[in-house]
């Protein structure tokens, strides 16, 4: 049974990056714009003064803008870095730092380098995802970074995952270490989905 839950897994996630490839420049500029300021409000609501965020890839609604300016109003956000272990580090952002190519071919800070117990003291998890569902099932791309990290936080603060408007699905494939998330955001709207964490 594990095995039909992973093929329906990898068809899925083969489908909507096929859909995020196809996305063209002028609407994920407009999606950018409109999931900054979802996430400014969300932050503004919670009173998250730490949070963590990903740096987006170019085919995911764009991160970029939010984290600048979420620094600027002097609010404190760390940024994951990927490792072999399959655990995440941390780097607090800067507008002015370097960005390279981490593990996977995604963004990731250049810097000091937080343990990934940094994570810890968030207000607020921002989190990738491929898909979320009604009841608040996060689909990754598959690795199961944000998975352990949400899984083994002993007061895990709210989380939520960015996807685009399509992407909130009726169900998606689900395993036993997936972890559910708090809600979500697009470019359009932030619905709260699963009931409180722990």
């Amino acid at each position: 049974m594990p095995d039909a839950i992973a093929d329906a897994k990898r068809a899925l996630r083969a489908d909507l990056r096929e859909r995020r490839q196809q996305r063209s420049e002028a609407s994920r500029a407009e999606d950018a714009a409109g999931l900054k300021a979802q996430l400014d409000a969300l932050v503004e609501r919670t009173g998250a003064r730490s949070i963590s965020c990903f740096l987006s890839t170019p085919t995911e609604p764009g991160t970029h803008d939010f984290i600048r300016d979420a620094v600027a109003r002097g609010i404190r956000v760390l940024l994951p870095i990927t490792r072999s272990d399959g655990l995440m580090d941390w780097a607090v952002a800067d507008p002015e730092g370097e960005i390279a190519e981490g593990l996977y071919g995604v963004p990731e800070p250049v810097g000091e380098v937080l343990s990934p117990l940094a994570v810890n003291d968030v207000d607020l998890l921002i989190v990738p995802a491929a898909a979320v569902d009604h009841t608040g099932m996060r689909l990754g791309w598959g690795r199961g970074y944000f998975d352990k990290t949400i899984g083994s936080m002993q007061h895990c603060p709210p989380v939520y995952a960015v996807v685009f408007d399509a992407e909130i699905l009726d169900d998606v494939p689900r395993d036993v270490h997936d972890q559910p998330v708090s809600g979500v955001v697009t470019p359009t709207q932030t619905l709260p989905l699963a009931a409180s964490r722990r």
